[in-house]
């Protein structure tokens, strides 16, 4: 069973959704990929992966960096779950390019070369978005390419975490 909940942000609202031991999904409302929830199987419960993503994001639009540890579980291809491990490996205020991801896992392959453009596709399908940070990865020029929730969204959460953009 899938559990949601919401959350204000000063960004716009942000749904929640976690099974009964981890979080596995945050998303802005309407956002891309935003699951549709009027055919599943699901209920407005709030569990213990949901109340510490909530303190979480509380801290974490505090502008300070959160020191909370929030279970979450991926539910992707084996390469979507090796981009979103190195999502969380970006430090709070730092940026890293898709280009970047890419030569981090082909270096963890052992293989020649990872497209950036493949990166570019797991990283935004990201179901944890925020706690996952794919806001912190940009384009080799240092725009501001794609973010499922929103380009100025992605703007404001690196300006939230001190970037300069």
């Amino acid at each position: 069973m899938k559990h949601i909940c919401s959350y204000r942000s000063p960004l716009g609202d942000i749904t929640l959704e976690a099974d009964e031991r981890e979080l596995t999904g945050l998303w802005f409302e309407g956002q891309k990929y935003y699951p549709d929830y009027s055919e599943k199987e699901f209920d407005e419960k709030e569990t213990r992966a949901l109340r510490l993503a909530k303190e979480w994001l509380d801290i974490y639009f505090s502008g300070k960096k959160p020191d909370i540890y929030v279970p979450m579980r991926f539910s992707g291809t084996a390469f979507r779950n090796e981009v979103w491990e190195i999502l969380l490996s970006i430090p709070y205020g730092k940026t890293v390019t898709y280009g970047q991801i890419a030569d981090m896992l082909s270096e963890k392959r052992g293989t020649k070369r990872v497209s950036a453009r493949a990166v570019g596709g797991a990283v935004g399908h990201n179901r944890i978005s925020i706690i996952v940070p794919c806001h912190r990865v940009i384009g080799s020029d240092g725009s501001l390419t794609g973010y499922a929730g929103g380009t100025e969204r992605k703007r404001e959460l690196l300006k939230l975490e001190g970037v300069l953009l």
